[in-house]
């Protein structure tokens, strides 16, 4: 197997800097998440329970966006290389979190989260650089270090976010737009590529298309069930970053600082589970049963969560959510062991467009459930309400896993075995 550039060359390096790229991305995010309630009620005039759906029909237009760009840029990344993507990606972003630091209106925000589903390539393109510069076994763990990087920006991210939002609502925008800038630098100095120019091949719009990904991946059932798991998993898990802060809002009156101090708690449990913890338990337990076992724990989690009447509850309930993210990572060792390299970015770019699609869905479901369940006219009162829709959802995903494994029972025991 031909190795990368990256691999060759530059190989701790290039790690270090995908690593670092995920972890600033998710700290500006981080940072922002905090405040976005406060600047959608300051812009709508609206209370934390109107508000709520206002923020559900952004994040739909940032899924959309996504929906829509991602197979383009995963192509555009196995025919051209992942650094341009990278870099690219990473200064629209900061643009974007400008954009919506100066807006003083919903159409100027609207058009900041556009640019934001269409610069956020960094983490399928990432997982893709990681793919080139990593052999099959070691993918799980390398893997659970971007899952990690997630982490450290929820940890920092939401804490810087809201003290800066306590003194100003528009203050996080600009740090995390700043933050966006100095990664831009620092990867044009530092990253290299890692995909060989012998295993790019060429562009072609059919596949580059949200929909012609699929069919593609259509072709090759064995892929696509677990393609559909990770979709039906992103649609449930989208009720965190969709209602979190709004629900903190609704149900426990929590500040901006009290929404960032629980967001960096959930950080925190992410960030050890996954970079400390991972590895170990994919080489002692297999992907197969890792993920399984990820799958069962994170529907645990949401329903406890849907029944968390007092803030304490919350804080309890977060380590247990944690081990559930040694999931993702499992599923993504499986399907990347059973796709060939050169179709990496490809894989990566549909499992996205999939992602992005239920995104479109998922935060109008989500918020408008936490709205029908909290507003002060709500025939049912259950603030929880979303959290449990979310584990009916995350249920479900165990039904295309199943057919997966049974599909691709020879292959995944060579992973099994190689472990």
């Amino acid at each position: 197997m031909t190795e990368a550039p990256a691999t060759k060359k530059h190989g701790k390096n290039a790690f270090l800097f995908v690593i670092v790229c995920v972890a600033i991305d998710m700290l500006g995010f981080g940072i922002i998440i905090p405040v976005l309630p406060s600047l959608l009620m300051e812009l709508s005039g609206r209370g934390a329970s109107e508000a709520v759906e206002i923020g559900g029909l952004i994040g739909a237009v940032f899924g959309l966006m996504n929906f829509i760009a991602m197979p383009f840029l995963g192509n555009l990344s196995d025919r051209y290389g992942r650094r341009p993507v990278l870099l690219a990606s990473i200064a629209t972003l900061g643009i974007d979190f400008m954009i919506m630091g100066f807006a003083h209106s919903l159409i100027l925000l609207f058009i900041g989260r556009a640019l934001s589903g269409i610069s956020s390539a960094t983490y399928s393109t990432a997982n893709a650089y990681i793919a080139d510069t990593t052999e099959p076994e070691e993918r799980g763990k390398a893997f659970g270090m971007i899952g990690a990087a997630f982490g450290f920006g929820f940890v920092v991210g939401p804490v810087i976010g809201g003290f800066l939002g306590d003194i100003h609502t528009r203050l996080p925008f600009f740090a995390a737009g700043g933050l966006a800038f100095l990664n831009f630098l620092y990867g044009y100095f530092v990253l290299p590529e890692s995909l060989a120019k012998e295993d790019r091949r060429p562009f072609d719009i059919r596949r580059a298309n949200p929909f012609g990904a699929f069919k593609h991946f259509s072709k090759l059932p064995k892929v696509a069930w677990f393609i559909a798991t990770i979709g039906l998993f992103s649609l449930a898990h989208s009720v965190y970053p969709s209602t979190w802060s709004f629900h903190g809002v609704i149900r426990y009156d929590w500040s901006d600082r009290e929404i960032g101090i629980s967001l960096a708690c959930v950080g925190a449990g992410s960030a050890i589970v996954q970079a400390a913890l991972i590895g170990p338990i994919i080489k002692r337990f297999g992907p197969v049963r890792t993920a399984a076992g990820g799958l069962f724990i994170n529907v645990v989690a949401l329903v406890l969560y849907a029944f968390a009447d007092l803030p304490w509850m919350v804080y309890a309930i977060i380590p247990i959510g944690s081990l559930g993210g040694v999931m993702i990572p499992a599923i993504n060792q499986i399907t990347s062991g059973i796709t060939s390299r050169r179709e990496q970015g490809e894989l990566q770019g549909a499992t996205a467009s999939l992602q992005s699609l239920m995104l479109i869905f998922s935060p109008i479901i989500m918020t408008q459930t936490l709205h029908a369940f909290s507003a002060d006219d709500a025939p049912i009162h259950f603030p929880g309400a979303a959290f449990m829709l979310a584990a009916i959802i995350t249920a479900l995903a165990a039904i295309p896993f199943i057919l997966g494994v049974r599909a691709n029972r020879a292959k995944v025991s060579e992973l099994t075995a190689s472990e």
